[in-house]
C-alpha cells in the first residue's frame, strides 16, 4: 500500500462505509483481510477497519507505539496474553507488544495508533460480564460500558426498535452496528456498517424494527483533527 494512501483520512468530514458495498483487501500476511474504513498512511498508518483472520494466521510480534483498540466481532482471537472469544474488548496502549493469532478464524473491528500518547491503561474486558446500565434521560436505551478516561469513552448502546435517538456530538462520535439496524441521513446501516460523525454535529438516528445494538466511541474526534498528533508505530511495519 501506498504510503500516502487517504480513505475517510479528514476527521473533521462525516464518513460512512457498507458491508455490502466495501471490498476485502489482503494484508501483507497471508489468511489476514481488512475491510478498510479509515486510514491515512501505508502500512505505518492510523486506520479503522474490519480485519479477517483465516483459520491458523499468525501475525508477526509487534510493539504498538501508538496503541491499538479492537473489537472481537466473531470467533476467537489469541495473543501470548489470552484467548479473546467474540465480544471481547482489547485495548493494547501505546509501547505495549503482542504476537497476535487466530488458530479457529476470528473477525475484528480495530482502530491503530490513535492513542494519546500517555496512555498506559490495558482493558480485557467481555461485554456481557459488564454492568448494565440505563440511560437516565431515555429508558429505551441501555449500555455496557467498555472505556472512561478523561479522553474518551467507549460503550456499547441497545436502542429498543423504532427509537428516535437524537443528541449533541460536542467532540463527535463514531458508531459500528453490531446487532439490528439504523438510520441516519437517509442511509441505512446495517451489521458492520460504520459511520463517524465529526466534532459539532448531532446523531439523529432510528432503530430499526428489530432494534440497533451499536458500538460507540466519542470524546475523541474534537481534539484530533486529522489524527496529526497519533505516533508513528515503527515496529508495527505487518499490523492490520
Amino acid at each position: 500500500m501506498q504510503s500516502d494512501f487517504s480513505l475517510n483520512a479528514d476527521w473533521s468530514l462525516r464518513a460512512e462505509a457498507h458491508p455490502e458495498v466495501d471490498r476485502w483487501v489482503q494484508s501483507p500476511l497471508p489468511g489476514v483481510q481488512r475491510r478498510l474504513l479509515h486510514r491515512r498512511g501505508g502500512e505505518q498508518a492510523i486506520a479503522t477497519s474490519l480485519v479477517r483472520y483465516q483459520p491458523g494466521s499468525v501475525f508477526s510480534a509487534h510493539v504498538h507505539d501508538a496503541g491499538e483498540e479492537f473489537l472481537v466481532l466473531e470467533g476467537v482471537f489469541e495473543d501470548e496474553h489470552g484467548r479473546y472469544p467474540a465480544g471481547s474488548y482489547v485495548r493494547n496502549p501505546p509501547r505495549s507488544r503482542h504476537s497476535p493469532r487466530s488458530d479457529s478464524g476470528c473477525l475484528l473491528f480495530v482502530k491503530l495508533r490513535q492513542f494519546e500518547p500517555e496512555d498506559r491503561l490495558s482493558v480485557r474486558v467481555q461485554i456481557a460480564d459488564l454492568a448494565v446500565e440505563v440511560d437516565p434521560l431515555e429508558p429505551s436505551i441501555v449500555w455496557r460500558l467498555l472505556h472512561n478516561d478523561p479522553y474518551e469513552q467507549v460503550r456499547v448502546e441497545t436502542w429498543a426498535p423504532g427509537l428516535q435517538v437524537d443528541r449533541p456530538l460536542p467532540d463527535g462520535g463514531e458508531f459500528l452496528v453490531l446487532q439490528g439496524g439504523m438510520t441516519e441521513s437517509h442511509s441505512w446501516f446495517l451489521p458492520l456498517a460504520w459511520l463517524r460523525l465529526p466534532a459539532g454535529t448531532r446523531l439523529s438516528a432510528q432503530a430499526g424494527p428489530d432494534g440497533a445494538t451499536v458500538w460507540i466511541k466519542h470524546g475523541h474526534l474534537g481534539r484530533r483533527c486529522n489524527g496529526d498528533n497519533r505516533a508513528e508505530d515503527l515496529h508495527a511495519p505487518t499490523s492490520p
